[in-house]
This record gives C-alpha cells, sequence and structure tokens, in this order.
C-alpha cells in the first residue's frame, strides 16, 4: 500500500487537471545510482498489465507489480521549502542511501 499526504494529493489532482489527460500518478523503482534503487515518478494514462493500482483520496496510484515491494509502505509527500519544492519519499524499507540521496539500497 502507498500512502498520499494531503499536500500530495492536492499537487497530483491540480497537475493532472492542467494537464488535461492521465488517470493518475504512475510510482516505481529503477537500478541507478551508487546505492542501485531510484525512484522514478510520472504520470499514467493507461494501466498495463503488471500494474497495480491504489485510489487514496481520489487520486490514482500506480505501481508496477516489480515495483510494489520496494515501495509498499511508503509515504508520498510535496514539500516546498524555500526556493525548493517537490515530491518527498518516506520508505520504511529504505536500508541505505547515497550522499546524494537521489539512490538508496532495500
Amino acid at each position: 500500500m502507498i500512502e498520499l499526504t494531503p499536500s500530495a494529493v492536492k499537487h497530483i489532482q491540480a497537475s493532472l487537471s492542467k494537464r488535461g489527460k492521465g488517470i493518475g500518478l504512475r510510482l516505481g523503482v529503477r537500478t541507478s545510482g551508487c546505492s542501485g534503487l531510484a525512484y522514478k515518478i510520472e504520470y499514467a494514462d493507461e494501466m498495463q498489465a503488471e500494474d497495480v493500482s491504489f485510489e487514496i483520496d481520489g487520486v490514482t496510484v500506480v505501481v508496477d507489480k516489480k515495483s510494489l515491494p520496494y515501495l509498499d509502505g511508503t509515504q508520498l509527500d510535496y514539500r516546498r521549502e524555500g526556493m525548493n519544492e517537490g515530491f518527498k519519499f518516506e520508505n520504511p524499507n529504505v536500508k541505505s542511501q547515497c550522499g546524494c540521496g537521489e539512490s538508496f539500497g532495500v
């Protein structure tokens, strides 16, 4: 299961509305970086055969079955801190992170 904060829900809904198409947000992981895995986040325009979806406060979150074990229990937040803004993953499965914060290991 994936959790979205109210801030993330609001941002995703506004982004999808502005974009004018899409069924929700697609989350996943890919092999990358010095720690092994990196998050990937993009709009979902359709479901694929290997996808699982969650409905969270009116937002559809799509995750491929291979990524789901790495993301299970993750909370996705959208934060504005000073001049920076973006999504922040709080993932209980992470055992290590690289120094730059771009990749993680489980």
